[in-house]
């Protein structure tokens, strides 16, 4: 009786794993897409990347201690196997060789996704499923519970456009858009749980061929299939909404791919019109696709002269009075934008960077994630004349040159040979089986052939949703829920078309007692997944702490500030951001400690105090830079440091000018640094080498008011009145014709 009791825990326990794994999946394709909180530092991508590490964890410790328990090692052989170890061992080798490992490891901070450690996760994610949960019936509860999610992400995001937006509603209990500031704009572009437009319509756009799967699948009741057809409809209102010329092309691209797999594995359709057609389903959504695009309209201009805003936007015009003709205002000698720049023209100098990155470091590119550092070295000139001039990109805008600058030809190409392998792999199954189904006996049972033909179904859907991804990367870049699709749209495609089929997992184990050795191993393995779980709970605990004291700094309050930075680094020492932030907030604090001028009884303990934060200051600049010397973040907050301290003590000036220079190295074509770095010469008294910086700004920069208002300045110290005024002038005729700076300057001189 001791035996087979010891041996039914053992099975119950096995069947326990098996159920922490599938309920660990279903919350990750639910709860992933809704997760945000506006207590961290970024609300959106952080908390869904630390939701996926948390959920991977728990399900590794299950999918262990499950092979524990039957003492054998279970691994799912796929038909991805080669490509996937190589696209990894792109990662690896890169990491090693980064610009900065830690940003590799962990992924650009806020973002992460992207990073070495999410790589790892969504390869977990991928053979745990495979070797745990390949079913047919599991593939299609996920899909369904995607669906249920998207249906929230939707319905959160719709009102937004009409002007109440549910998450303004939690964080401050008004049901309006007042909480987000002017970069986020929900009435014109909805975002909903996401956090940005175009990561909205990638996700709607992967899960829209998969409601149609289930709208056209027969077996459904009438119920479903109208719930489908709505959901549909919801989420292409919803993704025109966004206003992303990324989601809206994806989508069609991908309907267009899914409606030419479905009729090319179904025999060539015959070109007639009849009753029976125009009420077939695919008739329905074609209408159905035409009419919610022709009302709502679409992001891209050229098309919308046919929509029904386009038509009303004509007739105004034909019917508004004619105005006289007035003479064209003479155009200055250069013109520079004035307004946003197109987002097209921006994407295309950040393409030119990319690839400049690559050329520099074309095998295994400058490390991954560490394009943030690469584009600061090989940004193009151009893009000085941009709206987003002085915006720090941690990302290409398209993930394919991305990937090329950051983990170079060998990383490209072994994330499109993995991309190539799998349509190739799958569709190839996909003809097969739908060759069988064309080819079956009558004998064969009618309901498993439809069962069959409507996997195949699914299977196109999921890779018209994986198209869908491709399209929308190459304008973009991927975030988190997108990458999860990325690689388990794969694994689910493989267990339909019956590509990889599970072994049984809880088979009879080959003893009925726990070994010492096994309850130790099951131990350790409990034991390291809660460690991991406390440390990742512990490290977003300390993003809280270093958001609010990050907020409060950018508020003028450093010293409540300075309490929550410490609470940061004390949390996760490891984080060279938190170190960063802190460094100038204690410069900030003891600067205006000893300007504030104490009073006399206190003066000897305040100049303590502030020498104590002083030393803080630089020693943690200090450890951050001589750790990570090439990220210009941190040296353009070492110079703005030492600026700070030479406030108290005019010796800290040049460590300021080595901060700047070291910083003009990094970024040789950024405009800000250089005419920082002429501004930091002239502090040191080195009016030529100012004049030197400032010239090479306005080459840069031919816009750049600040810079042509000092440079005329420095002329001026330097007894050139000819060129002081000329760049007075310049700035009135070419940038600002009432500028009162360059007129006062220009009278005074003359």
């Amino acid at each position: 009786m001791s035996q087979l009791f010891q041996y039914v825990n053992i099975r119950k326990m096995i069947k326990a794993c098996n159920r922490v794994i599938e309920y660990s999946f279903y919350a990750l394709f639910l709860l992933v897409p809704l997760a945000f909180t506006s207590a961290t530092s970024e609300l959106f991508e952080l908390n869904k990347m630390w939701l996926t590490w948390g959920l991977t964890i728990v399900i590794a410790m299950a999918w262990f201690t499950k092979m524990v328990l039957q003492k054998k090692f279970s691994f799912q052989r796929t038909p991805l196997d080669i490509p996937i170890g190589l696209f990894l061992l792109s990662q690896i080798i890169s990491t090693i060789f980064s610009l900065d490992v830690h940003v590799s490891l962990w992924g650009y901070y806020s973002r992460f996704n992207g990073g070495l450690l999410s790589m790892l996760s969504y390869t977990f994610l991928y053979y745990a499923f495979l070797s745990n949960l390949a079913s047919k019936t599991i593939v299609q509860r996920l899909m369904t519970i995607s669906l249920i999610s998207g249906l929230i992400v939707a319905l959160w995001g719709l009102p937004s456009h009409f002007g109440y937006d549910p998450t303004c509603l939690i964080f401050r209990g008004n049901f309006d858009v007042s909480c987000w500031t002017a970069d986020f704009m929900p009435k014109i572009r909805i975002f909903s749980t996401l956090g940005q437009p175009d990561w909205l319509a990638a996700y709607l756009a992967i899960l829209i061929p998969i409601s149609i799967a289930y709208f056209l699948k027969k077996r459904n009741s009438l119920i479903i299939n109208h719930l489908s057809l709505i959901l549909f409809i919801l989420f292409y209102v919803d993704l025109l909404f966004t206003r992303a010329r990324s989601g809206v092309l994806g989508i069609w691209i991908s309907l267009i791919f899914f409606a030419g797999l479905f009729y090319w594995f179904n025999g060539k359709p015959k070109m007639s019109i009849s009753k029976e057609k125009l009420k077939s389903p695919f008739a329905i959504l074609i209408f159905g696709f035409l009419i919610i695009t022709f009302v709502i309209g679409t992001p891209i201009n050229q098309l919308n002269r046919f929509t029904l805003v386009g038509i009303g936007n004509y007739f105004q015009k034909t019917q508004a009075p004619k105005t006289p003709a007035v003479s064209p205002t003479p155009v200055p000698v250069q013109s520079f934008e004035s307004g946003g720049t197109e987002s097209g023209n921006i994407r295309l100098n950040v393409w030119t960077g990319a690839i400049n990155a690559w050329k520099a470091n074309p095998i295994f590119g400058t490390g991954v994630e560490t394009f943030a550092f690469a584009y600061y070295k090989y940004k193009p000139v151009g893009h000085n004349l941009t709206s987003e001039w002085n915006f720090l990109y941690n990302k290409a805008h398209n993930e394919y040159l991305n990937y090329l600058a950051t983990i170079g030809l060998f990383g490209l190409g072994t994330y499109l040979f993995m991309i190539g392998w799998f349509l190739f792999t799958s569709l190839k199954q996909l003809k097969t089986q739908m060759s069988k189904l064309k080819t079956a006996t009558q004998n064969e049972k009618l309901s498993a052939l439809s069962y069959n033909f409507e996997l195949c179904i699914l299977s196109f859907a999921l890779i018209a949703s994986y198209i869908s991804i491709l399209i929308t990367n190459f304008f973009g870049f991927s975030v988190v829920i997108a990458n999860i699709y990325l690689f388990l749209i794969p694994a689910f495609v493989f267990v339909l078309s019956g590509m990889v089929k599970l072994t049984t997992n809880d088979q009879r184990p080959t003893t009925n007692k726990l070994s010492p050795a096994s309850l130790t191993g099951i131990f350790l393995i409990l034991v390291t997944s809660l460690f991991l779980l406390i440390t990742l709970f512990r490290f977003w605990q300390a993003d809280i702490a270093y958001a609010l004291g990050y907020n409060l700094d950018r508020a003028g309050d450093y010293q409540q500030g300075y309490k929550h930075l410490h609470t940061a680094v004390e949390l996760r020492g490891d984080e060279p951001v938190f170190k960063d932030e802190l460094s100038i907030n204690d410069a900030i604090i003891a600067t205006a400690l000893i300007t504030q001028k104490p009073v006399d009884d206190k003066k000897e303990q305040t100049i303590s105090v502030a020498s104590s934060l002083v030393q803080e200051a630089i020693n943690t600049s200090n450890e951050v830079i001589s750790k990570y010397t090439n990220n210009v973040v941190f040296w353009k907050t070492r110079v703005r440091l030492f600026y700070t301290l030479s406030q108290i003590d005019s010796r800290y000036l040049p460590r300021a000018l080595d901060g700047i220079q070291k910083a003009s190295l990094l970024a040789p074509n950024d405009a800000n640094i250089w005419y920082n770095l002429g501004v930091i010469y002239s502090q040191n008294n080195n009016i030529p080498k100012g004049i030197e910086a400032l010239e090479k700004t306005i080459k840069l920069k031919p816009d750049y008011r600040d810079a042509h208002y000092a440079l005329g300045l420095f002329y001026h110290q330097n007894k050139d009145q000819e060129k002081a005024i000329a760049q007075m002038q310049y700035i009135l005729l070419h940038i600002a014709p009432a500028d009162s700076g360059a007129l006062e300057s220009i009278k005074s001189w003359k």
